[in-house]
This record gives C-alpha cells, sequence and structure tokens, in this order.
C-alpha cells in the first residue's frame, strides 16, 4: 500500500505528484495495466523479447 503523508504547510497537488512518483517506482501503474486485459503466455513472451530487442539496439547505437 503506497502511502504519503501530507505535510500542513504543503499544497495537496505537491502531495499527489509524490504519490504519483511513488506509485511509478513501485511499478503499481504497470501492474494494474497488465492485469486489466488477459495476456496469453505466448504473447507475453512475445513482448518481453521485442521489448529486450529494442533495449538491446539502442545500447549498440549509443555505443
Amino acid at each position: 500500500m503506497t502511502k504519503v503523508r501530507v505535510k500542513s504547510d504543503e499544497p495537496f497537488e505537491k502531495a499527489l505528484r509524490r504519490f504519483k512518483k511513488k506509485c511509478n517506482k513501485e511499478g503499481l501503474m504497470q501492474r494494474l495495466k497488465e492485469m486489466k486485459h488477459y495476456e496469453k503466455p505466448s504473447e507475453k513472451r512475445r513482448r518481453r523479447l521485442a521489448k529486450a530487442i529494442a533495449r538491446n539496439q539502442s545500447l549498440h547505437i549509443n555505443e
């Protein structure tokens, strides 16, 4: 459970921004998106492979 304490002199928008940043860091939104629709294991494997290939290619371009 992600929690953020709002300080007495802190604006709500700033606390909300900290909360969103914390959720992104924990991967909460990504997990919610993954659970929203069922993904077959073969599709999941294909997506992860494509992500790894893209990451690998971007590393070689920067060199």
